[in-house]
C-alpha cells in the first residue's frame, strides 16, 4: 500500500534543517580524514561552491561540511538572490556539522561571486564542486580544470558525447582530480549497489545475460507565457552555449531564493535544450550502476533502438517542456548482455543471469513522473532469486570493486593522495554517453549502431553523428 506525498513535502525537512530550523536531517556521515593530522587551515582544502540551487544546498554543501579537512570558502551563483542564500546555507551547514560531529564552525569569510570565471582566478581556492544545469557541466567544469581546480562534478557528465570527451581530455591533461556525483558507487547511504555490483562481477547468477534499468518519465506542461527576465538573474549567462530564448520562469527555476525556491524542482529539468530528460537525470545514476556490475565502465553498447513519446508529438501541444515522457528502448553489448530501460519497469536495476537475478534499487521509495511515494510496506533495497546469493561472501581471490565509504569525502581524499576517486571523468562520460545514445535512439525510432572504442556511429549514420554535438554559442564555448 502506498501513500502519495509531494514532492516539496519530500524534500522539505532536508531543506528546513540546511536553513537551521529544528528538525533532524538524515545524511551520510562523514568520518573527517585523519590524513590531515590537527586540521591546520594550511593543510585544509579550500572549497568553492559553483551553483546555489536544491541539490548544491541539501546534498553538496550539507556534505562537504561533515568533512572536517575541507571548507567551503566561496560561493558563486548567476541568480543573485540564490549566491546570497548560498552564504547563510554554508554558515548554517557548518553550525550543524560541529554540532552534530565536531567538524569546523563556520565563523571565517565566505566570498560571493555571480560570475564562475571570477571565482576560479582565486588562487586561495583549490577544488570546486559544480552543482549546475546539465548544459553547464561541461564547460564550467573543463574551464575549472584549466583553472587548476579539483572538481566535483554532478551528473549527468555533459549535454552532448562530444561535450563529454572535450571534458575527459581536459581532465587527463590538467591531471586534476574529478569525481562525477554518481553517488550509487559509495557505501554511505547505500551500500547495497556495490555488493550486488560485487555478486554480479564473481558470477553469483551465473552468466550475465539481461539488465532491466526501471526509469520515471517527465510529463508534459509547464507555462510558455514570455516574462521579464529579473534584475537578479544573469539570464545570458544561464543560457550559455544554448541557443537564445526568451525568458519564462518555467524555463529556469523558481524566483524565490528562500524555502520556496530551494524545494521548486526547477523547470529547466524538462526543457530538452538543457538535457535530455530522465534517461540522463536518473540513468546517469543506474545505468553507471549497471555498467560497474558488467565490467563496461569503460565501454559501451554496440547496438541502441526503441522508442519514446514526447509532448511535442502532439500537433495541439501548447506547453513548454519537451523532454521524453513514456519510453522503452533496449541495447546490445559486444559481451552479448541485453539492456532493457523503460518507466515501465520498477526504478532500480534488475540482473539477470543464467543462475538467478539480483535486483537494486535506493530503497524505501520509487520516482513516478511527478513526486516521490512512500511505500509503507518498505521496498527491498536488494534482493534476488535465492536468498543464499545474497549471503555469499567475496573471497579474497575474487573481484573486489573499489571501496569509497561516501562520495564527497572520497573526492577530498583524493584531493589530498591524487589518487583516483570511485567515480572519475571517464567513467561517468561512458555512462552518459550510453543515456545519451539510448535518447538518439528515441528520437529517431530506429536502430543505431556505435563503436564504443572510436565513440563514433559504424554505418556512416549521418542523421546520428549530427546528433552527437549541438553549436554552441559564441563566448560561451570551451575557448569562450
Amino acid at each position: 500500500m502506498t501513500n502519495k506525498i509531494s514532492r516539496k513535502k519530500f524534500v522539505t525537512d532536508t531543506v528546513k534543517a540546511t536553513f537551521g530550523t529544528a528538525i533532524s536531517l538524515s545524511l551520510p556521515s562523514i568520518v573527517p580524514s585523519s590524513v590531515f593530522g590537527k586540521n591546520a587551515p594550511s593543510n585544509r582544502i579550500n572549497v568553492a561552491s559553483i551553483g546555489c540551487g536544491r541539490i548544491s544546498v541539501i546534498h553538496d554543501m550539507t556534505s562537504i561540511a561533515r568533512y572536517s579537512g575541507a571548507r567551503i570558502i566561496a560561493v558563486c551563483d548567476l541568480d543573485k538572490n540564490r549566491a546570497d542564500a548560498g552564504v547563510q546555507a554554508v554558515k548554517n551547514n557548518y553550525k550543524r556539522a560541529e554540532k552534530e560531529n565536531g567538524g569546523l564552525t563556520g565563523d571565517w569569510e565566505i566570498k560571493v561571486y555571480y560570475d564562475y570565471r571570477e571565482l576560479l582566478l582565486n588562487k586561495d581556492i583549490d577544488a570546486v564542486h559544480i552543482s549546475l544545469p546539465d548544459h553547464q557541466h561541461a564547460l564550467v567544469g573543463v574551464h575549472a580544470v584549466r583553472a587548476g581546480k579539483d572538481v566535483y562534478l554532478q551528473k549527468p557528465a555533459s549535454l552532448t558525447v562530444e561535450e563529454g570527451r572535450i571534458l575527459c581530455d581536459e581532465v587527463k591533461k590538467s591531471g586534476r582530480i574529478l569525481q562525477m556525483g554518481s553517488q550509487q558507487k559509495s557505501i554511505d547511504p547505500w551500500p547495497q549497489f556495490k555488493k550486488a555490483c560485487e555478486l554480479v562481477r564473481n558470477g553469483r547468477i551465473g552468466q550475465l545475460k539481461t539488465v532491466e534499468v526501471g526509469l520515471p518519465g517527465d510529463p508534459g506542461g509547464g507555462n510558455a507565457t514570455q516574462m521579464v527576465v529579473p534584475a537578479t538573474l544573469n539570464y545570458d549567462a544561464w543560457l550559455g552555449p544554448t541557443p537564445d530564448v526568451y525568458y519564462t520562469e518555467d524555463r529556469v527555476h523558481a524566483l524565490d531564493a528562500s524555502f520556496k525556491g530551494i524545494v521548486s524542482r526547477p523547470g529547466w529539468l524538462r526543457c530538452e535544450q538543457f538535457g535530455a530528460g530522465m534517461i540522463t537525470g536518473w540513468g546517469a545514476h543506474h545505468i553507471d550502476t549497471a555498467h560497474w556490475a558488467m565490467g563496461m565502465e569503460h565501454s559501451g553498447p554496440i547496438e541502441v533502438w526503441g522508442t519514446g513519446k514526447f509532448p511535442t508529438d502532439d500537433p495541439g501541444y501548447k506547453g513548454l517542456w519537451d523532454v521524453h515522457g513514456i519510453f522503452r528502448t533496449e541495447a546490445m553489448y559486444a559481451n552479448g548482455v541485453h539492456m532493457i530501460v523503460s518507466n515501465e519497469l520498477p526504478n532500480g536495476v534488475k540482473f539477470i543471469g543464467t543462475d538467478g537475478w539480483i535486483w537494486v534499487t535506493r530503497g524505501s521509495y520509487r520516482v513516478t513522473d511527478s513526486d516521490p511515494i512512500a511505500d509503507k510496506d518498505g521496498v527491498k533495497p536488494i534482493d534476488a532469486s535465492n536468498p543464499k546469493i545474497l549471503q555469499s561472501v567475496i573471497g579474497n581471490s575474487e573481484i573486489h570493486l573499489y571501496h569509497s565509504a561516501q562520495q564527497h569525502a572520497n573526492w577530498l581524499d583524493c584531493v589530498k593522495s591524487r589518487k583516483e576517486p570511485v567515480a572519475p571523468a571517464e567513467v561517468g562520460h561512458r555512462s552518459c554517453t550510453t543515456c545519451l545514445l539510448h535518447h538518439i535512439a528515441m528520437k529517431l525510432k530506429r536502430k543505431i549502431y556505435w563503436d564504443p572504442q572510436k565513440e563514433a556511429f559504424t554505418n556512416n549514420d549521418k542523421e546520428a553523428t549530427a546528433m552527437l554535438s549541438k553549436p554552441r554559442r559564441k563566448g560561451y564555448d570551451f575557448n569562450g
